[in-house]
């Protein structure tokens, strides 16, 4: 029966792969810092027969593990970064660890890996069966900061694929069909003229005001864009005091919209904003690219093909502790309340023990997955792994990570992935299919790399 040996090579490895994702959630590292996790992840699949590319695509962080030969190729796009300010012991109340310092308040240290259970289940049933074909794991770094896979996609990755995999930690067990947003972030720097802001401020020239106008210019941009486009930001510099004119002012900005090509117009159209600001204030104005990440795509036959796997694999059986655990984060949560009076989720359910219908629902978060998906035909799921009214980016989150509730889900995940790519590779058609599905939505399209060559690849 398909995935039987794949669920028990995973089976197998499970407390190697609970250490895996404990030892990163102990030592969070955040974007483009992820030295030990891609380490250690790149040394344990090497022990497992993988061949294995460090800094790869010139990426410090980054890497490519190889198993298998010939067609077809498949990805499964891993990542381990952390996120600033969000330590957490594993607790029902809110305390950190180290006040400040990073922690996996999105689950990354489960999400990298449940990938790498994912080919290690994949390689023990091809092994068994004599399976033709090609698994590849990804080490993706940065993806907290949406430019980790774009930059490997500039060096080169994931042209080979045929199809690509993810998974994400989550408060419910479900796939999806709709968009997560694409993306621009962006820094504008202005630069002025100092002076005395009571004896002579007409010497002045405020790199403030610019930012200033800027900023309502912003405002009056939102009511001329489509409705699915975001538009936010956050100064970084603005003087420093009162009686001095700032001849130096920056903000930071996030450009999001459901399509590539809306979030390059929009983001064209700030640009003239700064141009403009500058101009009025007669200062002068520094625009600098970050980068940016597409929406997502998700391929239709394959979220087809992980829904139908999501329930032939055996859900994760909750223990009464952690149930009473995920019940007093719930307690504590704003979400869980809102999601029992909906009538989303019935009360007294803290852990989500159920598969959801595929909802074909808009996301305005972002993710670089999307980058991949517009490479190749991909897909991208959530299986539970914290409480279910925790809040994205939270404490409650990392609580969870390092607990084995995440650990379950985690579990559940890498099997859902590694049963899903052995039916992929005994059934062609699926593949052919999801590529010709593929084809018709890009319609002519082409990838073009947001990450332009003259972004620098952060360094560790």
């Amino acid at each position: 029966m398909t995935g039987l040996s794949a669920k028990k090579g995973i089976e197998d490895k499970k407390d190697l792969l609970y250490d895996l994702a404990k030892k990163i959630w102990e030592n969070p590292e955040i974007a483009y810092t992820e030295v030990k996790a891609s380490k250690w992840t790149a040394e344990f699949l090497e022990e497992q027969g993988f061949e294995v590319e460090r800094n790869y695509s010139g990426v410090p962080t980054a890497i490519k593990a190889t198993w298998g030969s010939g067609k077809p190729v498949i990805g499964f796009l891993g990542e381990y970064d952390a996120l600033p300010g969000m330590s957490q012991k594993i607790s029902t109340s809110k305390e950190a660890i180290i006040a400040d310092a990073p922690g996996q308040g999105c689950g990354h240290n489960l999400l990298g890996v449940a990938h790498v259970g994912a080919v290690l289940g994949m390689k023990k049933e091809m092994e068994e069966k004599n399976l033709k074909g090609t698994i590849i794991y990804y080490g993706c770094p940065a993806e907290e900061v949406l430019t980790g896979k774009g930059f490997m996609a500039r060096g080169g990755a994931f042209k080979e694929l045929d199809i690509s995999m993810a998974w994400h930690p989550s408060t419910k067990n479900k796939v999806t069909t709709g968009i997560s947003t694409g993306l621009n972030t962006v820094k504008f720097h202005f630069k002025g003229q100092t002076a005395h802001a009571g004896g002579d401020p007409h010497n002045g020239r405020s790199a403030l005001d610019a930012l200033e106008l800027m900023n309502v210019g912003a405002q009056y941009l939102r009511e001329h864009v489509t409705d699915d486009v975001r538009i936010h930001y956050i100064t970084l510099e603005g003087g420093v005091a009162p009686n001095i004119v700032p001849d130096k002012a920056s903000s930071w900005y996030f450009v999001r919209a459901l399509s590539r090509e809306a979030v390059e117009d929009t983001y064209k159209r700030l640009l003239k904003i700064a141009d403009g600001a500058a101009m009025m204030t007669e200062t002068e104005v520094e625009v600098e690219l970050l980068g940016g990440c597409y929406n997502t795509l998700q391929n239709k036959v394959l979220a087809n093909l992980i829904h139908e796997t999501m329930q032939e694999v055996e859900l994760p059986n909750w223990t009464e502790t952690e149930l009473k655990f995920a019940e007093a984060l719930n307690k504590l949560s704003a979400n869980y309340d809102k999601m029992v009076n909906s009538g989303d989720i019935p009360e007294g359910m803290h852990i989500h023990n159920e598969i959801d219908p595929i909802a074909d629902e808009d996301e305005f978060g972002s993710t670089d997955v999307g980058d991949v998906q517009h490479i190749a035909p991909g897909i991208m799921f959530y299986t539970a792994t914290n409480n279910i009214g925790a809040a994205g980016h939270s404490w409650q989150i990392t609580a969870s990570s390092g607990s084995t509730i995440g650990e379950k889900g985690m579990l559940y995940a890498a099997k859902i992935m590694a049963v899903a790519g052995i039916k992929a590779l005994e059934n062609p058609s699926i593949i052919e299919a999801a590529k010709t599905e593929f084809v018709k939505v890009m319609n002519g399209k082409t990838y073009k790399c947001p990450m332009t060559e003259d972004i620098p690849i952060p360094q560790p």
